[in-house]
């Protein structure tokens, strides 16, 4: 199935880090806002890394967690084929212009949730931006069994680090 990704990024000026998936899966589609699917884990994630409560479940509180906090999210592409939510299925994939958000906030660090997006942000997008990503491990629900080992909390740590330091 070819996906167009159909949301601006979500950021202001304040945003410290970029946390880029690769596409937004269907579930997430459906509900309309950056992962939506109720088995993905990104935001209790985020709000654990962060020693706060997790943010309702409706576009509006996520929007207002994100950046109360300072995160922007994206998606490395713009678009691609995609077969439902396997990345590893992506082709054809044209990947989003970052200019825009990278001129207008203090982006200090981008953050990749997954070894695909991940992969396809350092070959298309970094080479322009002089910026590499680095590489968060999915919150996918097809991801639970890397979830469950120390190496998850410790990767997505960085992004509380991050956090502090700018």
């Amino acid at each position: 199935m070819h996906v167009v990704h159909p949301w601006p990024p979500l950021y202001d000026k304040n945003s410290k880090i970029l946390l880029l998936g690769s596409l937004p899966s269907p579930k997430s589609l459906a509900f309309g806002f950056y992962y939506g699917s109720p088995q993905n884990i990104f935001w209790p994630t985020l709000a654990k890394i962060l020693a706060v409560e997790e943010p309702e479940k409706t576009k509006e509180a996520r929007l207002a967690f994100a950046l109360k906090y300072h995160i922007a999210i994206w998606q490395t592409l713009k678009s691609g084929d995609i077969i439902g939510a396997q990345d590893a299925t992506i082709k054809n994939p044209i990947a989003n212009d970052f200019s825009s958000i990278l001129a207008q906030a203090r982006i200090k660090t981008i953050f990749t949730e997954g070894k695909k997006s991940t992969e396809l942000f350092n070959k298309l997008v970094a080479p322009n931006i002089g910026q590499e990503a680095v590489y968060l491990p999915s919150t996918s629900p097809a991801n639970r069994a890397t979830q469950a080992k120390a190496i998850f909390m410790e990767r997505w740590s960085l992004v509380g680090k991050a956090l502090q330091e700018v």
